[in-house]
């Protein structure tokens, strides 16, 4: 995501912070780099000019000229920019009311920029944080949407309600209505959207606002369509009343014009972003993480958390016990395989390490490790020493790779095994890795997620 603003914006910072003086002509070839990219990035033209002129400001003050260390004291000033005009951190959470009462979620937007898709991927993250979310169907204008709603409902394992009544105001009502006879804390209500902004379209949204009061009315918008997407939001916000917006397709935005213009040229925050197909591919907007990014310093803190949601700990801890044991096999490094799967696509947990943004790296080689694995038998995974020269053969054969494959996977997964064998009969190697980490040696067979969230901040920001 946002690969072409990153690329740049990582060299100025690779460029800059290991200068140990700085002249005001290194301070505008850099802005003049910065500019540049962000209107290539398609940033508002008027965000651009507050963007480099209060950069260019701060940075040629004593504070930068007379650092220390004035590189790492530009980046720093870059960064808050870069935050500041993604929103900060004045809302990043929904206002949710208590288990007793409902809280009521328009969800706007025209037709096509996913907002039946986030309804139900909203519905799933609430979900997941303990409230009992329903979600109301009334596009009554798409063909299909209800039905879309009521499948995407069902997947997620969260009840759609929805009625025969071609009035989307009732339906709305109704829908209210039994979201609190039956205790259900949330109701999401998904609306029609239009090919384009008409009146049609604002009076019905109108109407269903003053029918059922929201606590957040929520825009959704295509990512992809960069200023198009901010004057949309602009334009529901005069009319309606936002409370925040969502960006759908996040993931595939390689330039982040409506990101990086929205809450500067609108007012209203960014709260949730869409990254992927999956249901689970829905994460809240932090301002200061997303800047992190952007500048290649990586995201550690999202990493952990999405560990924390995607990976089994019983099964994290039970392959972490047998690897102290020295009693890991082949179907333990597939099963290792697996659990990186569930946490997403690999190019966006790469961008997520620091210093790993945008890089060429070959993301089919555990494809081709797994399917190595699979083409074992259970006593070939059991038992690595039983594969010899004809049973490599077969192995590559029926998992379409080579054998020269086969040979480094099984070089990989001795290497590891014997890595591991050393690191549990030698505590004084154990006791250097943990405290270069900043844990105690017992953390091996204790470590839990608080840890791993400890060890994201201080490799974080």
């Amino acid at each position: 995501m946002l690969e072409k603003i990153t690329d740049t914006f990582s060299s100025i910072v690779r460029t800059i912070s290991g200068k140990s003086t700085i002249t005001e002509k290194n301070i505008e070839d850099s802005v003049e780099q910065i500019k540049m990219a962000l209107l290539e990035a398609d940033v508002n033209l008027r965000v651009v000019r507050r963007f480099v002129n209060s950069t260019i400001e701060e940075a040629k003050g004593e504070k930068v000229l007379k650092a220390v260390d004035p590189g790492q004291q530009f980046v720093k000033i870059i960064y808050d920019k870069i935050v500041a005009m993604l929103g900060d951190e004045e809302k990043t959470e929904l206002s949710l009311r208590g288990p007793d009462v409902t809280t009521v979620i328009l969800m706007l937007g025209l037709q096509g920029a996913g907002k039946t898709t986030a309804s139900h991927k909203l519905a799933l993250k609430l979900k997941k944080q303990g409230r009992r979310p329903l979600l109301a169907a009334c596009d009554l204008v798409r063909p299909a949407a209800v039905e879309q709603l009521s499948v995407l409902g069902e997947k997620i394992g969260v009840p759609v309600y929805k009625e025969n009544s071609k009035d989307a105001v009732k339906n709305a009502e109704d829908a209210l209505k039994y979201a609190k006879k039956n205790q259900y804390d949330t109701l999401i209500i998904d609306t029609a959207g239009r090919l384009q902004i008409d009146a049609d379209m604002m009076d019905e949204l109108a109407r269903i606002k003053r029918a059922v009061s929201p606590d957040e009315v929520l825009l959704v918008a295509d990512a992809m369509t960069g200023q198009n997407a901010v004057d949309i939001a602009k334009t529901f916000d005069e009319q309606l009343g936002l409370t925040g917006v969502i960006l759908t397709k996040f993931d595939s935005d390689a330039r982040g014009g409506a990101a990086l213009s929205l809450k500067t040229i609108t007012g209203k925050p960014i709260l949730f972003i869409g990254t992927g197909e999956k249901s689970e591919d829905f994460e809240t907007f932090h301002p200061e993480r997303i800047a992190s990014r952007i500048l290649g310093m990586g995201d550690v803190v999202s990493l952990v958390e999405k560990a924390q949601e995607t990976v089994d700990a019983q099964e994290a801890e039970r392959l972490q016990k047998r690897m102290m044991k020295n009693e890991f096999t082949l179907d333990d490094m597939l099963s290792q395989f697996q659990q990186v799967k569930k946490m997403g696509s690999m190019q966006s947990l790469l961008d997520m390490i620091p210093g790993m943004a945008n890089q060429n790296v070959d993301l089919s080689g555990m494809k081709r490790q797994e399917a190595i694995i699979q083409s074992m038998t259970k006593k070939e995974r059991a038992n690595h020493l039983i594969i010899g020269p004809g049973r490599r053969k077969r192995i590559a054969a029926g998992s379409g790779t080579s054998v020269a494959e086969v040979n480094k996977l099984l070089k990989q997964f001795e290497k590891t095994k014997l890595t591991m064998k050393k690191l549990t009969r030698n505590k004084g190697m154990q006791s250097r890795m943990m405290s270069q980490l900043g844990m105690s040696p017992d953390s091996l067979s204790g470590m839990d997620m608080s840890k791993l969230q400890d060890l994201a901040k201080r490799f974080g920001r």
